[in-house]
């Protein structure tokens, strides 16, 4: 199982970090073990002085595809969720100061922590969900699919012209604006489509 993870999808928080706006979907990978063990709370790494918090809808791969057709991709996946990117906004800043590649800022363990799925079904519209993420419960990030620069199928279509997809593979959908950093205490609380899918303590 791969995580695929995409960057910049939102305008809104391309310029919260400005950055330019992609013109083709930004990708990187994370490792299986960025995915805490269930119900395991977000242990702040010690190499990192700012963690920052960025939801995402995830989409979970139902069977294998590659080269899939924009029109075909709503078929490779029946079911989505939240998940947070936690991002060491100190290290990637530094690794980009350099040229150099940022994965140990995103890819570390237990950065990508995802909640329970459900079916895709529940949405009227897949190009309009909302979803949002809750700091010691003040609503921090409000979202929606629709703002996505690039939608989940074309994410899908892209993404199978560079690696098979394969059942169980998430992909993480970019992250609107209103991300910031956390602390040790916090708890985090993302829902999606009115129901609460994930819930996780920062220690």
């Amino acid at each position: 199982m791969k995580i695929i993870c995409v960057g910049r999808n939102y305008r809104a928080h391309a310029a919260e970090l400005k950055n330019e706006v992609p013109k083709e979907p930004v990708l990187f990978l994370k490792p299986q073990t960025s995915i805490p063990i269930k119900g395991q709370p977000f242990f702040y790494p010690d190499f990192s002085n700012d963690i920052h918090y960025e939801v995402e809808v995830v989409v979970r791969i139902k069977k294998v595809g590659k080269h899939i057709a924009p029109e075909f991709a709503h078929k490779y996946y029946d079911e989505l969720s939240l998940g947070i990117d936690f991002t060491a906004r100190d290290i990637q800043a530094e690794c980009k100061k350099k040229g150099l590649p940022w994965d140990k800022a995103k890819a570390f363990d237990g950065s990508s922590p995802v909640g329970k799925f459900v079916s895709k079904e529940k949405f009227k519209d897949m190009q309009s969900i909302d979803f949002q993420l809750f700091q010691n419960g003040e609503k921090k990030q409000d979202g929606n699919s629709k703002d996505m620069i690039f939608s989940i199928d074309e994410l899908i279509s892209y993404i199978s012209g560079f690696f098979t997809l394969k059942i169980g593979d998430l992909i993480y959908t970019g992250t609107p604006e209103g991300v910031g950093a956390v602390q040790k205490g916090d708890r985090l609380e993302a829902v999606l489509g009115g129901e609460k899918v994930l819930a996780i303590d920062i220690r």
